[in-house]
């Protein structure tokens, strides 16, 4: 029952390398999910200005963004 004795684990585990071992840790988790971005695919809802719903494939949207000013907001909806 040697390799269950706490105290002897716990005196070769000392706290500055416990705290290592977890910044490590939490450094390479965040690193690996950082990197793995998920692939836009699939559609988006746009509101058209006749009111309309309408699904829009997203790689047929323009990259540029372009803000909207507040004339184009206040003129937006067709009466």
């Amino acid at each position: 029952m040697e390799f269950l004795n706490t105290k002897s684990l716990m005196k070769n585990f000392s706290r500055k390398k416990f705290l290592f071992a977890g910044i490590s840790l939490a450094t390479t988790t965040f690193l690996l999910k950082w990197r793995t971005k998920p692939e836009k695919k699939g559609t988006v809802k746009f509101l058209t200005q006749e009111g309309k719903l309408v699904e829009v494939e997203i790689d047929k949207l323009p990259n540029a963004k372009k803000l909207a000013s507040k004339e184009d907001l206040q003129h937006w909806i067709k009466k």
